[in-house]
């Protein structure tokens, strides 16, 4: 699948999966439970035990159905692995040009994190994909909307203060898509290992999107 290709499809997505498991033997029930419930991309961090490793098994076992990318890389050589393990795009909590340059040499994504209007710029004139604003909850939905009046071009996306309830609200006020994580990943479902609570929460969160699309 093509750079372009794998945009369209986590736009049309619209809501990216953020996993920050403890326990990494649980990552395929985890996507498998929340896919149930219409999310098809996953964020793996690299806070997750042996991410590289969960990454490969992910991208064999799931990769055919769900976007599996990586998540929290802080350096070139950590993109690097990850996206030879089968990473089809990568998440960073900040601005860094060698973890851009080393996704878009492989063909691959990138969505580095920013927190103002000239990070946000700086990132896009850098070639950002789209823009992880983190942590959201910080500046709110207000701040979407103040930024993409006068820089419409920009695709944006939160990662922080967004819950199955709001995430409409999000889209609404301008994000191309929402990175959810907590809110999603019930931790005592997941720890009682209660899979069907994962995809009800699922099917919460697509509904909010859907109900905002549609208005």
């Amino acid at each position: 699948m093509k750079k372009e290709e794998i945009i369209k499809s986590l736009l049309e997505a619209k809501a990216v999966a953020v996993v920050r498991l403890s326990d990494s033997s649980k990552m395929i029930r985890v996507a498998e439970a929340i896919y149930k419930g219409g999310v098809s991309a996953i964020e793996i961090t690299t806070s997750v035990p042996n991410a590289i490793e969960v990454i490969k098994n992910a991208s064999r076992e799931i990769g055919s159905y769900m976007n599996v990318g990586v998540g929290t890389v802080l350096n070139a050589e950590t993109a690097q692995q990850a996206i030879d393990a089968g990473a089809k795009y990568v998440v960073s909590p900040f601005f860094k040009k060698e973890i851009l340059e080393t996704a878009h040499r492989n063909g691959i994504p990138v969505m580095p994190g920013a927190f103002t209007p000239t990070e946000i710029q700086t990132a896009y004139e850098a070639g950002a994909d789209v823009i992880k604003i983190f942590p959201a909850d910080v500046v709110g939905m207000a701040f979407f909307k103040g930024v993409l009046a006068p820089m419409p071009y920009l695709k944006l996306m939160p990662t922080g203060g967004v819950t199955l309830i709001n995430a409409g609200d999000w889209i609404k006020s301008g994000a191309c898509a929402v990175g959810v994580g907590t809110a999603l990943l019930d931790k005592k479902a997941i720890a009682e290992e209660n899979y069907s609570i994962l995809t009800d929460n699922a099917k919460v969160l697509m509904e909010s999107i859907r109900k905002a699309e549609v208005k």
